[in-house]
């Protein structure tokens, strides 16, 4: 064989054993922490879902293998892992990072907060999702939107709440801004998750609780022991959760990949909120036809107290919470301007008599 063939042959070779390297390179293997069960309806199995559309979509070059809560960090704690680089990615929400940074409960949901078109204007468009993104950026965490729900209930009682009096002194399992409103009203609120509701209620360590939304509260059992459900859910009305990406991590990965798991993202959140509001109007039936649930409104006085109580803790918070302050004035400015368009298109249900 003359020299040139061989050096010819030499660099083929060198060439394919290259392109083999930089194909097992970019080979994206990540562990995906969930702060809820691949069971739990809308929050768990969205996370499932996500993960299989980006194994599909990257011809199964990115694979984000899916773990229960607990398998290798507690459910509320994808923040620190993700931070520190012990895990790539972790699918949870804003609203339970609020023991890192208090101000980030803003990102999942607010009390008598917007509706899904709105909120997103204000999270895209309006500033939000910039300091959302900054304050995990200064954590070496990348923040995407990657999931969205509709309305949820207020809360699971044991006994019909005829006065707000009621609650003072109850212990009750409560979410982000709205649990600063029950702690106003008397309320000593604990921030627990999802898999540790029921057995908090079933030993009497709460006395009452708030979650999600019927598909998601039957499955964990709630009815069994608290038989009264409070709508509406005046603390989460539009409630968007998120994916958590090392930065390291998401620095490695190609423009594409990056690009590939955003666009994942818009997908899961267009398909889980259809869904929520898809499948709860037949699971809120189930729950009193199956589970003998009583539904429960407050009335239009004690969503006026309630109303008033957040009113009061968004001027205390943000006079103590420099950070608090800059997001609720974004907020609130964007809303200022969304009313005028806002109130010219609000229809009430029906107009016929």
């Amino acid at each position: 064989m003359k020299l040139s063939t061989k050096i010819g042959l030499v660099s083929a070779v060198a060439a394919v054993a290259m392109a083999a390297t930089t194909a097992q390179a970019e080979r994206v293997r990540w562990k995906l922490h969930s702060a809820w069960g691949s069971s739990v309806p809308h929050l768990g199995t969205s996370g499932v879902r996500y993960a299989e559309r980006v194994k599909l979509a990257s011809g199964g070059d990115m694979q984000l293998k899916f773990f229960e809560p607990g398998a290798l960090v507690p459910g509320n704690e994808g923040f620190d892992a993700t931070s520190k680089g012990s895990i790539e990615a972790a699918w949870t929400t804003a609203g339970y990072d609020v023991g890192k940074v208090p101000a980030l409960a803003f990102f999942t949901s607010v009390p008598f907060g917007p509706g899904y078109g709105e909120y997103f204007a204000w999270k895209i468009y309006g500033g939000g999702n910039e300091i959302q993104q900054e304050i995990y950026a200064s954590n070496n965490i990348h923040q995407m939107d990657c999931f969205a729900i509709g309305p949820e209930t207020s809360g699971w009682f044991k006994n019909e709440i005829t006065s707000l009096d009621q609650l003072k002194g109850l212990k009750m399992r409560f979410f982000g801004l709205g649990a600063r409103v029950m702690q106003k009203l008397g309320v000593s609120t604990q921030l627990l998750a999802g898999g540790d509701i029921f057995p908090a209620l079933e030993k009497g360590v709460i006395d009452a609780t708030e979650f999600s939304m019927p598909a998601m509260d039957i499955k964990y059992g709630f009815y069994q022991i608290a038989k009264y459900n409070y709508f509406p859910g005046w603390h989460q009305q539009t409630s968007v959760s998120q994916m958590l990406v090392n930065m390291d991590k998401w620095k490695g990965l190609s423009e594409s990949q990056q690009a590939m798991l955003e666009v994942a993202c818009g997908d899961s959140i267009h398909n889980t909120y259809a869904e929520t509001e898809a499948v709860n109007p037949g699971a809120m039936v189930e729950m009193g036809e199956k589970y003998g649930v009583i539904t429960k409104r407050w009335d239009d006085e004690t969503l006026g107290v309630f109303e008033k109580t957040w009113n009061e803790v968004l001027e205390e918070d943000a006079k103590t919470d420099p950070l608090f302050k800059r997001v609720a004035d974004s907020y609130a400015d964007f809303r200022v301007k969304y009313a005028k368009w806002g109130a010219a298109q609000a229809i009430k249900s029906t107009y016929l008599q």
